[in-house]
């Protein structure tokens, strides 16, 4: 306690003035230019970000914590350390924090894009509370956002916006640029990352009061075992593992445990050396999606040694540089020696691979199956054959290209809803009294499905067996060529609701004619009536946790308490309307 209240005294005294704006500044290798008219709006957020040391003081802590982790992961996913700040833009460091639009987690991912990343989201595991498994999901998000643009400022905006919008939004992308111009026009996400770079980089340094050690957990276990393993306090041990949703710890596949460490303890540490050598840290399988560091030439790309071509650069010339044969490197990266060689993009030296790290690609604007061969490293005759379609085919955007000849996988078109999502205009507050600005609105919870009309196309779409009698308001018909992802967004619904309620895997695919339910399959339209109980807030309440322990929306806690903010008291008392 007397650290801590040093800590908000120097940090008081330090923010007499909050930090300045520079005119110039690093970002990921890029030096920024920053005009007079963008370092007003900047130093406005700076401003509110360090207004309350307190406040500020908190995300430095949390920051000291965790950030060892992220800047680790991030050196081996060959992510720019700068992108550290931007977890205190999305979540401050809340591994529960969930946005108005359902992204939850320290990096705040929709259930669906964290499937993609490879994340496992359920009632018993939610790795986007991982620190871990999250910092390496945003990685692989964040480099493969770079491979379209080789641009990391342009791979933070599609952060936001998805890649898609960012190239609908960006009319030069400026591949490989060190330096770039930062405008009142630019992207205010853009901006408001800035200003949290410039508002914790200098306090961040050092160790901080709690440190969290990251193990690798095998086995099936309890918390409770954990807990004494570690010599630690159950509840704290659940506080910085929110992402176990019950009492135990699947053992599917391997999960990173964090251990807190406040103080020193013989039989922890002593537990912690055992498992550290026992479980050493290797970094999982990961994607490599991206072209390297800019000021690197050649490469491993997806296991492929790959050169960097410059501008002007013929086949003849860059397969000279590289120190290949001619022929095979034109073979290597199917292409004719009259081909036109693309500045900042990776030529390989070697075959690619006849399976892609991932099992499909969606196609954005300015794709085309050359295109999406070198990206991920396979051969273009396999995509040919995969798909069934000719490398002169022009791509539908949205559509689905197979990397590895599985079919059953479905995707989310990156290009219709950003794989991370925040709020529009100023980032949401976790931790800080929200100030006088509006709170953003809380999707209404969806009308019934009767109420959204069937196309008549739909209808003569649904084969002979199914007869109209027998489907009931909260079931659909799958047509040809929807997804589960298309069917959820149609009816307002998640995604891993429709797989739950229906007992699917999102690595299962869905059949024309398959019947899907669109609600639980418990509720019914004469539902009886629902009861009321108190809620007492504890200290390590949010209102994510409390809407989680009832089953009932943000939305309804805020409804049925009239609450105008998402701020909580310790001891206040917060009606919650059970539901039978």
């Amino acid at each position: 306690m007397k650290l801590a209240a040093a800590l908000v005294l120097v940090t008081a005294a330090v923010f007499a003035q909050a930090p300045e704006v520079p005119d110039k500044m690093q970002f990921a290798g890029i030096t920024l230019t920053i005009r007079d008219d963008a370092r007003r709006e900047i130093q406005k957020d700076v401003n509110m970000l360090t207004q309350s040391a307190k406040h500020h003081t908190i995300k430095v802590e949390r920051a000291k914590t965790y950030f060892p982790i992220i800047e680790k992961i991030f050196a081996e996913e060959n992510v720019p350390d700068d992108f550290k700040y931007l977890v205190l833009q999305e979540s401050a460091l809340i591994a529960d924090a969930v946005s108005v639009s359902n992204a939850v987690g320290f990096w705040q991912f929709k259930d669906f894009t964290a499937v993609e990343m490879g994340l496992r989201v359920d009632k018993e595991i939610d790795e986007r509370m991982n620190i871990v498994s999250a910092t390496r999901g945003a990685a692989r998000y964040i480099k493969k956002n770079n491979y379209y643009f080789n641009n990391w400022v342009y791979a933070l905006q599609a952060y936001q916006m998805g890649a898609g919008g960012t190239m609908k939004a960006v009319k030069d992308y400026q591949s490989g640029t060190k330096h770039m111009t930062i405008t009142s026009e630019t992207y205010w996400y853009v901006k408001k990352f800035l200003a949290h770079k410039i508002a914790f980089e200098n306090y961040v340094k050092g160790p901080g009061e709690v440190k969290v050690y990251t193990i690798t957990n095998r086995t099936k276990r309890s918390i409770k075992e954990v807990a004494d393993e570690f010599a630690i306090d159950e509840e704290q041990l659940r506080q910085y593992n929110k992402w176990v949703r019950k009492d135990h710890i699947p053992d599917d596949k391997s999960y990173m445990l964090s251990i807190p460490t406040i103080g020193e303890s013989a039989k922890r540490n002593a537990a912690i050396a055992r498992a550290e050598s026992s479980n050493p840290l290797e970094p999982p399988k990961r994607i490599d999606a991206e072209p390297a560091r800019a000021s690197t030439t050649t490469m491993m790309l997806h296991g492929i040694p790959a050169i960097k071509a410059i501008a002007g650069e013929t086949p003849s010339a860059l397969a000279k540089r590289a120190d290949v044969d001619l022929s095979g490197f034109l073979r290597y990266n199917d292409i004719s020696v009259s081909d036109r060689i693309n500045a900042g993009k990776f030529y390989y030296l070697k075959r690619k691979k006849t399976r892609g790290p991932v099992s499909h690609h969606v196609v954005i604007v300015g794709d085309n199956l050359w295109s999406i061969s070198q990206q991920y490293g396979v051969q273009l005759r396999k995509l040919e054959r995969y798909n069934k379609i000719d490398r002169d085919n022009t791509l539908k955007e949205g559509s689905v290209i197979y990397l590895t000849g599985k079919r059953t996988v479905e995707a989310v078109p990156e290009a219709e809803e950003p794989a991370v999502e925040i709020e529009t205009g100023d980032t949401f507050n976790w931790t800080v009294q929200p100030q006088a600005n509006p709170v953003p609105d809380v999707p209404a919870t969806p009308l019934p499905p009767q109420q959204t009309p069937v196309e008549p196309k739909q209808e003569l779409a649904q084969p002979d067996s199914v007869k109209a009698d027998t489907i009931s308001f909260d079931q659909h018909v799958v047509v040809a060529g929807e997804t589960l992802y298309s069917i959820a967004k149609r009816f307002e619904v998640g995604v891993m609701q429709v797989a739950e309620w229906n007992n699917l895997s999102l690595s299962d695919g869905i059949k024309p004619g398959q019947i899907l339910r669109l609600r639980k399959p418990s509720e019914t339209l004469a539902a009886p009536a629902a009861t009321e109980v108190i809620h007492t807030v504890k200290a390590s309440d949010t209102l994510y946790s409390i809407a989680r322990e009832y089953g009932v929306t943000i939305k309804e806690l805020m409804d049925w308490n009239k609450k105008k903010d998402f701020a909580l008291s310790v001891g206040e008392k917060l009606v919650i309307v059970k539901k039978p």
